[in-house]
């Protein structure tokens, strides 16, 4: 089995590969535009601007980048540009698309669109997000963390499809049989009920929860049905990292110390342990929406500037 050590990979296959050309939706504030930039530069890739042209000459002209490196697809308004930008998309007169400044619902109903969107083959797909990190600590191994960014509370049919997506991500990258850690606070099976009535806290309630859906969804891949991974869990953040810590809890697992995918039980938990991997640790991190029919890039104004070069190379590549 294959992990995966450090981003440069992704530069070394951009080159490799065609070079994609990204749908960017409303680039008119100065991070997505200099981060697309810096990859037509590199080579990565190639864009199209689609949006208003007036707002996009003057984001052009803030920022100092030319024009006359890039076609320009004129939309007026949020909706129209994100249908614009889908529709080159869907129709393959651009490969991915990148999220300018426009809010994410706008842009996510025009994706899933079922006339002209990128729905995925059967029109079902769950959306999700996944987060790669390189860890320091781990000698710069690239671990990735779905789903801090678009399931809110997922049921274990939602949890089974962004695996899923997670796991067919990383095939794309190069990782034949991923391991797949499912985050928990508590790594037992099973916990005290009280005896009053068999009533629990919500506390209870939610690590109960977490621990079954575990369960479940460790069953679905031993069975075959979530495949082409090894799922295990519930297993907490230092036992996922390191196998001593899992040998010391008294836990058993392939997974424990060498997984490939961490699977956070919620939205909260998943994107607090994203940006304590950005921001506190200064993380080197890149991030894509997964699920539709072709990646989306989604950028935040904080991430660092190799962050976003790096999150457009990993949706050049899968």
């Amino acid at each position: 089995m294959i992990s995966i050590n450090g981003f440069d990979f992704l530069f070394t296959r951009c080159k490799e590969l065609k070079k994609k050309k990204v749908a960017v939706v409303c680039p008119y504030e100065d991070d997505a535009l200099t981060a697309i930039e810096e990859a037509r530069k590199a080579g990565y890739v190639s864009a199209v601007l689609v949006g208003e042209e007036d707002k996009i000459k003057l984001m052009a002209d803030k920022t100092g980048v030319s024009l006359d490196n890039y076609e320009l697809l004129e939309a007026v308004g949020e909706e129209k540009s994100a249908e614009v930008a889908v529709r080159a998309v869907s129709s393959g007169s651009a490969d991915l698309l990148m999220k300018g400044f426009i809010k994410t619902a706008t842009l996510l109903k025009a994706v899933l669109n079922k006339e002209w969107g990128l729905r995925g083959e059967r029109g079902e797909s769950v959306l999700s997000h996944v987060m790669f990190a390189e860890i320091t600590l781990l000698n710069k191994r690239v671990v990735a963390i779905t789903d801090g960014g678009m399931n809110m509370y997922p049921d274990v049919k939602t949890k089974a499809a962004i695996i899923n997506n997670a796991v067919s991500c990383l095939h794309k990258l190069g990782v034949s049989c991923p391991k797949v850690a499912l985050l928990g606070a508590a790594e037992q099976m099973y916990l005290n009920v009280p005896a009053a009535n068999n009533a629990k806290t919500p506390v209870e309630e939610e690590l109960s929860k977490t621990a079954s859906d575990a369960a479940l969804l460790c069953k679905m891949n031993e069975r075959g049905i979530i495949k082409d991974c090894i799922v295990d869990g519930p297993m907490g953040l230092e036992s996922a990292f390191f196998k001593e810590n899992a040998i010391e809890a008294g836990i058993k697992s392939a997974v424990a110390g060498e997984a490939d995918i961490l699977v956070v039980p919620d939205i909260d938990s998943g994107n607090m342990l994203g940006k304590s991997m950005a921001y506190i640790a200064g993380e080197t991190c890149a991030g894509v929406l997964l699920g539709a029919g072709k990646p989306v890039i989604m950028l935040s104004r904080h991430d660092t500037s190799k962050t976003k070069l790096c999150s457009i190379a990993l949706g050049a590549v899968i």
